[in-house]
């Protein structure tokens, strides 16, 4: 793994530097046109992405549309640092291990608002469940550990998925989507919005229905074949009042109902259902009482009920009737105070502010013989407080801070610092950063029971880590063009330490595990013409537990995701999209034989490759026509062990916006 990390590392500078310092260098006022985007996740105030220190990836609504994205699982794929494993096709269980962490340590926000569910038993968050409709403007994701920003759970990182605003120059834009194709997969969606004087407002909806493909591997031997299918229904709606430039209100409502199949590996299970159902508001005030400082405060809510049932049948004659309830209330007060420019230091902007977090859990579950339960609350204040700075319009300097204070764990300090060095001579940025995180332990870890077995510890510590990264982005100006190739190369490593795993005996918990993880991110973006634009991010990961030196499970060592937007005359656009997954390790008892009994020692998974395709034609100005293949060579790869991707799927449809 080092001797691999180290030969990436040597060519990808030897090829990129030698030809960008052969070239006339272009005027340092004059940035690439590749760099321009605005991001505020990364930063809590809105900066220019290519002065971000931390690594950052964003997904916009043309890059959703143009390689047939309809998930956030599927989206996620392409983001160079994170592994999305996806137990089958739409709305199965998906987890996203971001630079190897666990999935419990992926942060998930809407519009900013925390939305992991509350009452999952480790706090992670469910990937397989949203889809990406038309009212998703944009998907930003922060690599690395971000507590100093938004506290318990981003160890790992940030993904934050953000709604659009509503056009301010037209009162009504109606836009929508109908499509359909192989396993019955129907789904549709449409909405309306625009600016009325003061008022502007936002409404859709969005289904998607599918029969579905087998997610259990058709080597067991117990394979009826056995579909897992799924619809889900998402609505959102927006309405805000901006009475003048300096003050803005507005509210948010998102609500999701997902129905679906699964399987009880290692045989199909028919009777085996799920019910899935979110509901986020929020309520936000902004207003800019002197022109260098905003303040803002926002109350939102978010609410989960997930439903597990299996009725005996002909396979097993056990049954279940899971109940989850998670609730979370958050009160934010933000700040941004533009400071003014001394001498060499410009661009100085300060965020400071205080947050109040509430989290509730009403859980039971059980099956034959025992009974879980969890019936807890909680509640959190932090406070936090970032500078970033810019010296001699070259060097961004970012520093930021977190004291999170619980009434059940204590009180935890958090920071981040990081540095991004502009080079324009060579056209090249040099990226650090360091920072710490945490993650507090779950409701269901605190004061989970399952009777006559196991008994939750109040006691537990937050899973802590330090992590560090830097990286060097350059763009390689040939034929002409400033920005023919862009390359970038990341490396990055994280220690965590308190990891939260069963005691001895399997009747509670205990912080006992330490991971060590390290690896790299390689990037290169080629623009040899107007009509072609390909990428390649390739990552690079070595996660171990610290205390035996075993692979931590799932996390693939390598994996490589190649895209391409061919643009055929002015109307069509040809997106193909290629995965190759490296091997990754599966634990003891959770890897499968062919005849359906557990392997008993840990046992690697096998590598895999998924190929897509998206075609859009863009018929009149509003009106786009377009087909979508996923996983077009039907792959059978099991990402995890006893779990194959979706099957082969084309749908066709059109997208329209008056």
């Amino acid at each position: 793994m080092r001797r691999i990390l180290l030969l990436s590392f040597t060519a990808l500078s030897v090829a990129g530097i030698a030809p960008a310092l052969a070239q006339s260098a272009p005027p340092a006022t004059q940035p690439s046109a590749a760099v321009a985007e605005t991001v505020v996740t990364a930063t809590r105030i809105p900066t220019p992405i290519e002065r971000v220190p931390g690594s950052v990836t964003v997904i916009d609504r043309q890059t959703i549309e143009e390689r047939g994205y309809q998930t956030l699982a599927e989206a996620l794929v392409s983001v160079p640092g994170l592994s999305l494993i996806q137990s089958g096709g739409p709305g199965q269980p998906a987890s996203a291990f971001i630079r190897g962490t666990a999935s419990r340590h992926a942060l998930v926000l809407l519009d900013g608002v925390p939305v992991n569910d509350a009452s999952e038993p480790n706090g992670a968050f469910n990937f397989g469940n949203d889809l990406l409709g038309l009212e998703v403007e944009r998907i930003e994701v922060l690599r690395g550990p971000a507590s100093s920003l938004y506290g318990s759970g981003a160890i790992g990182g940030v993904v934050n998925i953000v709604t659009r605003r509503a056009p301010a120059d037209r009162p009504i834009e109606a836009f929508g989507e109908l499509a359909g194709g192989s396993n019955r997969t129907l789904r549709g969606g449409g909405g309306v919005a625009g600016t009325v004087g003061q008022f502007d407002y936002l409404f859709s909806l969005r289904s998607l229905s599918t029969r579905g493909t087998d997610a259990t591997p058709g080597r067991f031997a117990a394979n009826t074949g056995e579909r897992d299918g799924f619809r889900g229904l998402t609505g959102t709606a927006r309405l805000g009042w901006t009475p003048d430039a300096r003050l803005r209100v507005e509210g948010l409502a998102n609500w999701r109902d997902n129905y679906g199949g699964l399987d009880n590996v290692p045989a199909d299970d028919p009777n085996y259902s799920f019910n899935d159902r979110r509901f986020t508001g929020q309520l936000r005030a902004e207003a800019r009482p002197i022109e260098a400082w905003t303040t803002g405060f926002r109350i939102a809510r978010t609410e989960d009920r997930r439903r597990y049932t299996n009725l005996p049948d002909s396979l097993s004659r056990s049954s279940t009737d899971d109940l989850y309830r998670g609730e979370r209330t958050v009160y934010d007060w933000g700040n941004q105070l533009r400071l003014p420019d001394a001498g060499p230091f410009d661009a100085s902007q300060l965020a400071f502010g205080l947050t109040h977090e509430r989290e509730e859990v009403r859980q039971a579950s059980g099956g034959s013989g025992f009974r879980t339960t969890t019936n807890a609350d909680a509640s959190s204040t932090a406070v936090h407080a970032g500078y970033q700075v810019r010296l001699l319009r070259r060097l961004d300097l970012t520093a930021g801070f977190r004291n999170d204070d619980a009434e059940d764990y204590g009180s935890h300090a958090t920071y981040r610092l990081g540095a991004v060095l502009a080079l324009p001579e060579i056209s090249a940025r040099l990226r650090t950063a360091y920072g710490t995180a945490f993650k507090a332990p779950s409701l269901y870890q605190r004061y989970g029971v399952i009777s006559g077995f196991f008994q939750g510890n109040p006691s537990l510590r937050p899973e802590t880590s330090e992590g560090w990264e830097a990286g060097v982005e350059f763009d390689i100006p040939l034929a002409g063009q400033r920005d023919l190739v862009t390359l970038g190369a990341t490396y990055f490593a994280n220690r965590i330490r308190d990891l939260i795993n069963f005691d001895a005996a399997f009747t509670s918990l205990e912080n006992i595990d330490r991971a060590r993880i390290k690896g790299g991110e390689f990037t290169a973006t080629l623009r040899p013409a107007r009509w072609l634009t390909a990428t390649a991010a390739y990552t690079v990961t070595d996660a171990r537990d610290a205390r035996t030196g075993e692979r931590l499970a799932r996390r693939p060592e390598q994996q490589l995701v190649l895209n391409a937007a061919l643009r055929l005359g002015d109307r069509v656009t040809v997106a193909p999209e290629l995965v190759l997954y490296g091997r990754s390790r599966e634990g003891a008892f959770a890897s499968y034989r062919d005849d359906g009994s557990a392997n008993t020692t840990a046992r690697d998974n096998k590598a895999g490759t998924v190929l897509n395709l998206t075609a859009t034609w863009q018929a009149t100005e509003p009106v786009a026509l377009f087909a979508e293949g996923r996983n077009l060579t039907n792959s059978r790869f099991e990402p995890a062990n006893g779990f194959v991707i979706a099957g082969r799927t084309v749908v066709a449809g059109t997208r329209f916006r008056f």
